[in-house]
């Protein structure tokens, strides 16, 4: 790789020096401009160090160096505490041991690795008002979501089998799983989103809402129109909205875990997301904002039900497929859209990738799986407030036939 760089004509091992002593002082630079007692010439002399012993090969100097870091991260973090500075003095003691770290790694010839390693901890050190300040704006109840959330990504995740078992070799426990994360990981993201910037307008909090769960913003926006009759078009909006917020969700799953059936899949349910917003600025004013009481998005009784449910779905879905074809797959779309799309579109993209189901199949049963949600919306909606039936009604089955328009196009010409 050296031989074919500009510096092709120095020696590797000086090239390694070199590149540890810039990011030693990349890692300085921060602490210089915060005026620490350790800036860029002591962060470059310790990656320097640690480079220089990994290249000589001699084990007990690279030890003993190190420790002498640490002994010298430990003074210094003594020495803030003395000084009522002990937070930041402790994070320029752990800094000097990462960049030792770091001049270990690329002397190593890990060169990839020490940049990331370097890159990574300058932004954890630019960033801290705003990382404490998001850390301090979070409720217990958040912080024990995303500790929940933790263990099922990277604690139970690792421990499920990676093959097809089963009725009909449905099921595949890690790819199921996997799946469970992401929608609740994206779940989360976004209820912190709404929690923190609140719900400033209709047009913001209805679409990222309904990211979080669509059923929950219809049925907070309904309600207030019940109260409030002069809310009724604001709510027809924010109903749409939601609704293009779900079918962009189902979207996003499509191309994240198989982006080639963007084109057949994504094509309809993005003209369906394009269809309500711009359905939603004829419709209503963004101007009024409201408030959607969502409940955290995540937890492990959440997380369970939503595997169920899809495990559920997928199991009827390829016996459906076993014993009527496509046909089967379509109904059970249907009916299991009434509940969750977001269950029929990952249940899609498992069976489109086990073979089981063909692309076009796919798209068929994930459009009228969001179709199917769509319309449980406009019963939602009637059951809160009767004056919502006909325009929400007449709102929704425009966005269903843009997506079966679409959907007939695409399968026409893709």
């Amino acid at each position: 790789m050296l031989s074919e760089s500009w510096i092709s004509w120095l020696p590797p091992d000086v090239v390694k020096l070199l590149v540890a002593v810039v990011l030693g002082m990349f890692l300085g630079l921060e602490r210089e401009w915060s005026e620490k007692d350790a800036g860029i010439r002591t962060f470059a002399l310790i990656t320097l160090a640690g480079a220089v012993f990994t290249i000589l090969e001699m084990p007990a100097l690279l030890v003993i160096a190190g420790v002498l870091v640490l002994a010298q991260g430990i003074m210094l973090g003594i020495r803030g505490v003395f000084a009522d500075e002990a937070g930041l003095s402790l994070t320029t003691s752990i800094s000097m041991m990462v960049a030792y770290g770091v001049g270990i790694l690329v002397a190593s010839g890990l060169f990839i690795e020490g940049v990331v390693v370097a890159l990574l901890s300058s932004l954890l050190l630019v960033l801290r008002r705003e990382l404490h300040g998001f850390a301090q704006d979070l409720s217990k109840e958040e912080v024990r979501s995303a500790s929940e959330l933790a263990i099922l990504a990277f604690v139970i995740y690792p421990l499920l089998p990676d093959e097809q078992l089963g009725p009909w070799n449905a099921i595949n426990p890690r790819v199921v799983w996997l799946l469970v994360i992401a929608m609740s990981a994206i779940g989360f993201v976004n209820y912190i989103i709404i929690q923190k910037y609140g719900t400033r307008g209709i047009g913001v909090s209805g679409f990222v809402g309904g990211l979080v769960n669509s059923t929950a913003v219809v049925g907070e926006i309904a309600s207030r129109s019940n109260r409030n009759e002069a809310f009724a078009g604001l709510a027809v909006s924010g109903i749409l909205l939601a609704d293009a917020a779900m079918a962009f969700r189902n979207t996003l799953i499509i191309v994240f875990f198989l982006p080639e059936l963007a084109p057949v899949i994504g094509t309809p349910l993005l003209a369906i997301t394009v269809a309500g917003i711009g359905l939603s600025v004829v419709m209503g004013s963004w101007s009024e904002a409201f408030d959607a009481e969502l409940k955290s998005p995540f937890s492990l009784r959440s997380a369970l039900k939503f595997g169920s449910l899809f495990l559920l779905v997928l199991v009827v879905s390829a016996a459906a497929q076993v014993t009527f074809g496509s046909t089967g797959f379509l109904v059970t779309a249907f009916f299991s859209g009434l509940v969750s799309s977001g269950s029929v579109a990952t249940t899609a993209v498992v069976l489109v990738g086990s073979e089981q189901l063909s692309v076009t199949e796919a798209a068929a049963g994930v459009v009228v799986a969001t179709s199917a949600s769509i319309l449980v919306k406009i019963g939602l909606a009637a059951t809160v407030d009767r004056s919502l039936i006909k325009p929400v009604g007449l709102a929704s089955l425009v966005l269903i036939g843009v997506g079966a328009v679409v959907t007939a196009v695409t399968f026409t010409f893709v």
